[in-house]
């Protein structure tokens, strides 16, 4: 009798972890002090990428990797909480992830996945743009930028509610709801409950780890109880040595001083012990979330899956310099809401950010953070691994340029699944703008996108990357809103602008640009704008909307009270007439 053909393999499982604020030196396997075990042993078994780009914000960031669509076209020019008044509504500025493009999970789902989503969403909160709307078979979702870490609560001043939802409707945390540990238990859960089907499956686990609030359980904060005391300047200079060392950055790497950052040696004794706990808190927050990234490696180890399955690691964004503190009012407000001793930072209860001096330590050595346009708001750790695959080279480091629209068709060539050729169900949706990292995962020298332009706005901090060279504009309080030319392959820090030196290729990128800008949208920002205002803005406008419900709320009652008095009163001499 013939033989029976043997089954066609089944197609890889994938597991996208998305860390929020991870500076580019955060892991440990990129030059951090922090305890990431388990992030580094997906570097070991796979392959890290030392110079991967993403947007300077969170939403436009998630949008390009759902979709592998250019964030402006996929309707993230900017985010609610950033966008001046005078773009709302424009197109490619619609605050949400628009229904012209197709995601990930679509694509994945109609090859026959399961398709799971949990933690931070922040692409929408509509039921036609809720995950399920888009292809998540189960999903437990925060439509906000963040939310407390310990209870179902928002930021305070951001948000009236901790929007989270299971597959489109309200949804309660449980009492012994930490972030990390909950998205990555739902995740499991839902695993789980459809293992039977036999069918592959995306998990997207997106952390709240480490967005503003930074909160850790205690017993991971006592862990770094001795360090960070000689400041955040130290450790940018420590975080760089051990960068070269392991061959993340190239030697001699040299690094600027942010303007930004504040003098250590001028602080306080009490701003230095604040200053020393939140970077404790923040160390305790990672080390936190690679333990639950352990723990879902090593279900996954026991169930039988993990040699199928590919893994992501990034980040959304550089680390985040936000001093909610910085203003009069701020510390006002929040010193009513939460309480703000030294001895709580980290703790439940507390507001807890680390600021630019410890920022610039988590972007070491990269110039600058999130918002800007900076190496060190753009650029972010990326772990490619598929364990059990012989194609990625295990152990190596790639330093050529690669993109966040890059991660889509990567996974859609790994996994043997077909894209899109710019129609979807018979309707026409945005083209792909990211190529496969395929070549460079099995060693290609150099990057996919060669020579070619690849161009990137938000909020008016652009920038335009062509083979080695990256043209930058970064307005306040960052930059000066001048452009300016540098070699990353040689200077990846920023140090030294080549603009009068190559006025030719200067010209040629500002060109690519201005082209890039066309094709996207790209609209001015108004004078005088920065995120961080418009971010204070948009808090204090919430807050003032929040007033006038209560306002109104406390107005309504009072004139049903008084309906209710007339009404008796009447009521009363009516009786007494009868």
């Amino acid at each position: 009798p013939a033989e029976a053909s043997p089954a066609p393999p089944r197609h890889p499982n994938i597991v996208i972890l998305l860390a929020d604020d991870w500076g580019f030196s955060d892991v440990g396997s990129f030059g951090s002090e922090i305890a990431t075990p388990n992030i580094d042993a997906l570097a070991q078994a796979g392959m890290r990428f030392s110079n991967f780009h993403v947007a300077g914000s969170c939403s436009p960031t998630r949008a390009m990797l759902q979709s592998g669509v250019m964030n402006h076209r996929a309707g993230l020019g900017n985010m609610p909480e950033t966008i001046p008044d005078a773009h709302r509504g424009k197109p490619g500025y619609d605050t949400v992830m628009n229904l012209r493009v197709v995601t990930i999970a679509q694509l994945l789902k109609a090859a026959g996945y399961r398709t799971y989503l949990t933690g931070k969403w922040h692409l929408g909160s509509d039921a036609r743009r809720l995950p399920g709307a888009r292809g998540y078979d189960q999903a437990f979702s925060l439509a906000d930028a963040g939310a407390d870490n310990f209870e179902q609560r928002p930021i305070e001043g951001m948000y009236d509610t901790a929007a989270w939802t299971e597959n489109g409707k309200p949804a309660t945390l449980p009492k012994d709801y930490y972030s990390s540990h909950f998205v990555v238990q739902k995740m499991i859960d839902y695993i789980d409950a459809d293992r039977a089907s036999g069918q592959p499956f995306l998990a997207s686990v997106n952390f709240l780890a480490n967005h503003i609030p930074v909160q850790a359980p205690d017993s991971d904060i006592a862990r770094y109880s001795a360090m960070y005391r000689d400041g955040w300047t130290k450790l940018r200079e420590a975080r760089a040595k051990r960068a070269m060392a392991l061959g993340i950055m190239p030697a001699g790497t040299a690094l600027v001083t942010m303007k930004t950052t504040p003098d250590w040696a001028k602080l306080d004794a009490e701003e230095r012990a604040a200053a020393i706990r939140v970077m404790q808190a923040y160390g305790a927050m990672a080390t936190a979330m690679d333990r639950e990234i352990g723990r879902l490696v090593a279900h996954l180890k026991a169930t039988g899956e993990y040699d199928n399955t590919i893994f992501v690691f990034l980040s959304d964004n550089g680390a985040e310099p936000t001093n909610p503190y910085n203003r009069l009012r701020n510390r006002i407000f929040l010193g009513m809401q939460y309480d703000t001793s030294t001895a709580n930072i980290g703790r439940r209860g507390s507001f807890s950010a680390v600021g630019p001096g410890w920022a610039s330590a988590s972007a070491s050595p990269l110039s600058g953070y999130k918002f800007s346009a900076t190496e060190g708001g753009l650029r972010v750790p990326l772990i490619i691994a598929w364990p059990g695959h012989a194609g990625i080279r295990a152990g190596a480091i790639n330093n050529g340029l690669a993109h966040v629209t890059d991660i889509l068709p990567t996974l859609l060539e790994l996994s043997g699944v077909p894209g899109h050729g710019g129609t979807w169900n018979g309707r026409p949706v945005e083209r792909l703008a990211g190529r496969s990292l395929v070549p460079m995962l099995a060693g290609a020298e150099g990057s996919v996108h060669a020579d070619a332009p690849l161009g990137y706005e938000l909020s008016g901090n652009a920038a335009l990357f062509r083979g080695d060279y990256k043209l930058v504009r970064n307005l306040a309080p960052t930059g000066d809103g001048a452009w300016r030319l540098f070699d990353l392959k040689k200077d990846p820090g920023e140090t030294t602008d080549l603009s009068a030196a190559m006025p030719d290729r200067f010209a040629a990128m500002r060109a690519d640009y201005a082209a890039f800008a066309k094709d996207n949208g790209v609209l001015e920002m108004p004078a005088g704008y920065t995120a961080d205002e418009q971010i204070n803005l948009y808090a204090w406008r919430q807050q003032g909307k929040k007033r006038a419900l209560q306002a109104s709320a406390v107005l309504g009652g009072v004139v049903v009270a008084l309906v209710l008095v007339i009404w008796a009163w009447r009521r009363r001499r009516k009786r007494q007439r009868v």
